[in-house]
Parts: C-alpha cells; structure tokens; sequence
C-alpha cells in the first residue's frame, strides 16, 4: 500500500498555517487540476483527489487537531484517537461506499463539509444547483457538486459533468480591414484555428463586418469557441478588427478629417474647391480671405454610428493654400504691383507693411 503524502506538504503550507492560508493554497491547486480542466489526465485527477482529502482534514479545527497529534493514524483506524472508528468512516473527511468497478475499486466519498463554498469562489458558481445546501428530488445535494465524488476505477470522476453545465473557454482570432470596409460594412471569410479541435485543422468562418467599426475593437462570435464541459454551450470567438489606413483620410471617433488644396488666388478672391468624402466628391464654397488651416464642416458626411444607422458623423476638410511656383517674369511682376498695393492701403489705414 502506498504510503500517504503529509497533508501539509500536499497543499504546499507549513504545519503553522492558519485557516485563511490553508484555504488559499487549496483554491490555487484545485483550480489547477480540477479534472474538468484536464480531462484525460488521470495523474491531476488523482493529485486532485489527494488535495481535497487533504484540505477536507486540515479545514476542519477538530480533524486538523486530531492529524496534528496522530498523524494519518487519527483516521485510519490504527490510532488510539482514531476520527470516526464507526463502519463506513475513510480518512477522517466523510464516508465512502464501496463497489465492483473495471478494476475492483470503485469508491464514492461524501465530504462531510460543504464544498460549494470553495468552488463557487473558484469557478463562479458553476457547481451550484437548485440552491446552496438544499436538497434535490432524486435525494442528491442541491449544489452541482453534491458534496462527493467517484473513483470509478479509471482515475476519473463520475460525479463530475453530471450535476452542473460549464461554459466552454473563448477563443481569439483576427481580421484586416480596408478604411472603406469599416466605414460601409462587410463580409468577410476568415480562417482560424480552433484550440479545441484538431492539430492542424482550420476552420472557415463567414464573418459579417458591421459599418462603423472601428481599429481595435472585437466582434464577439457566439458558440464558435471552445466546446463546453457537461453538456454546457460552447464558448465564443472574439474576433478582432485591424483598419488599415486610406490615404488622405483621418478618422477621429466618428468624424472623418481630409485636406483641400486651392489655389492663392482662389484663397484670396473665393471660389469653389472640390473636396473627395467617402460618399464622392462635392464642390465647397471658399469664403474670399480663406486663410491656411481653415476647416471647412461637411455635415453627415463621416462614419456611421454602430448603435444607430441614421446618426453621422462630419468630415472636415482642413484648407492648405498652393504657393504659386515657377512664375513667369509678367506673374512676378504683377505680384509686385500687388505687394505695393497692400502696403500702400495698409499705410493708408495707419499700420505699415511687414
């Protein structure tokens, strides 16, 4: 027969460890080899149970006193402060019920202490069931754990996956976009690799875009993640949106910010400029005296909100003036009569050309 680990040495904490210490070792080592986080590893599933033995003993003051003093003899029977000599009693934390498993050794322990309490903490309450500490009409424990678990002669549990439904893990993958692609909405195939399913195997995915993404965001894909645990829905696929840049085309939230080249001329006498949005081209009137940096408002003429298809955003199309280059002596000239004309009608009002 195997000789028993030390139950301290099992959770990892000294023979001075508190109660809250013990407690927070025991959550940290069953969240790691819960056998429905390593299902198909009978080494966890057996370290599983050999921590929870542990923790059902140390838990509990009078058990913990008694292992203190007699060691793994305080349950086995052998000892002369042996917990629980009565018929049915293994190991000091409950009883268990024995049976003809495929290899002879079928075992199911019944804690005496209510487990809910640690594994609604560490798994969100998967384990609960009709009601903390009531009672099923099959005769079970009302918690989706029930307070046992079985040895069924394979180093699983046959108590797990029965009582409770968990949801299975998200996945992520990942998708580029065109600028207009996210401004209109798309539909777009993706290939991804499911951690859940075979090495090697891809999956195709016909994803729908929706206008107004924006860079960074996630579409979040329901049921196309991991399959779940006991029956429970599968987990989703988070799907992550990259917009590439489109030249020319700045977006800030919804608004959308361009540039509009005009000539001198037209800056200083007003005109019309053509201005390219992501709905074609419009004609803007320049104000006579436009100045570099203006902003000119096109309303409605940005990203679509994702909440609501009837609300826009604006572009602004920033003016830059063209500075006149290569000019002809004539051009050069009449530019001089200009430049003296401003200073003379700037003398004229009191101030005096630069």
């Amino acid at each position: 027969m195997a000789v028993k680990r030390d139950y301290y040495e099992t959770l990892g904490v000294s023979k001075s460890a508190d109660a809250s210490a013990i407690k927070k070792a025991y959550r940290k080592l069953a969240k790691k080899y819960h056998p429905d986080t390593n299902s198909g590893d009978p080494a966890k599933e057996q370290k599983f149970k050999e921590i929870t033995e542990a923790y059902s003993v140390l838990s509990d003051p009078e058990k913990k006193k008694l292992y203190d003093q007699f060691g793994h003899a305080a349950f086995d029977g052998s000892g002369a402060g042996a917990y629980g000599n009565g018929a049915g009693s293994q190991g000091g934390f409950g009883s268990y019920t024995s049976g003809y498993g495929p290899q002879g050794n079928y075992r199911e322990y019944h804690f005496e202490g209510n487990m809910d309490d640690i594994f609604g903490d560490l798994f969100g309450g998967m384990f609960r069931g009709a009601g903390r500490g009531g009672n099923r009409q099959d005769g079970r424990s009302g918690s989706g754990f029930g307070n046992h678990f079985s040895d069924d002669g394979f180093g699983g549990f046959s108590g797990f996956g029965q009582d409770f439904r968990q949801k299975g893990s998200d996945v992520t993958a990942e998708v580029t976009v065109s600028f207009d692609e996210a401004a209109f909405g798309c539909d777009k195939v993706i290939t991804y690799q499911n951690p859940g399913e075979k090495a090697g195997t891809r999956q195709r995915l016909s994803v729908h875009i929706p206008a107004g993404i924006e860079s960074g965001k996630s579409i979040r894909l329901r049921g196309k993640g991991m399959p779940g645990a006991g029956g429970g829905e599968a987990g989703d696929l988070l799907l992550k949106v990259t917009v590439r840049e489109k030249p020319g085309f700045e977006r800030k939230g919804m608004d959308v910010y361009t540039t509009v080249n005009i000539p001198f001329t037209t800056a200083v006498f007003g005109g019309e400029a053509r201005v390219q949005t992501l709905y074609g081209d419009v004609l803007c009137k320049i104000q006579p005296g436009t100045q570099s940096g203006t902003k000119i408002r096109l309303r409605g003429k940005g990203i679509v909100s994702m909440k609501d298809s009837s609300v826009h955003g604006d572009q602004y199309a920033v003016v830059q003036i063209e500075v006149p280059q290569n000019l002809s002596r004539e051009a050069k000239q009449k530019l001089k009569e200009f430049e003296q004309a401003c200073g003379q009608t700037s003398r004229g009002n009191g101030f005096h050309a630069a």
